[in-house]
């Protein structure tokens, strides 16, 4: 899993939290006092190359949406670590300890359901 800079994660956010495909133009809009539209263009392509935007070719301009979802990058991320981790039980151990009680409820019904 690729890692990302401060602006791919701020673009990132951006089009996790929006429902439908956003143009550059609007994108840098919604960064506010950020970047040129061309730096835009240049995170956009950076984040297609690592897999995490689609670009919709058959529009002009361009629009861009997340290859997958926030829930689901996040997953990617934790599965990385955790092959990474030499001892996954005690990583995972760690993790479990510092989750609240609400969370650790909602992790008790998961896997029960499961």
């Amino acid at each position: 899993m690729a890692s990302l800079g401060e602006l791919e994660r701020s673009v990132m956010s951006i089009l996790w939290d929006d429902s439908e495909a956003l143009s550059a133009n609007e994108l840098r809009g919604r960064l506010g006092d950020g970047p040129a539209v061309t730096t835009v263009l240049t995170v956009l392509s950076r984040l297609e190359k690592k897999g995490m935007v689609v670009r919709d070719r058959g529009l002009r301009p361009h629009r861009y949406s997340p290859a997958a979802s926030r829930e689901e990058h996040t997953v990617d991320l934790l599965n990385e670590v955790l092959g990474t981790a030499g001892d996954r039980q005690a990583v995972l151990t760690r993790f479990i300890g510092g989750v609240s009680d609400s969370e650790a409820a909602a992790l008790r019904r998961i896997l029960q359901e499961g």
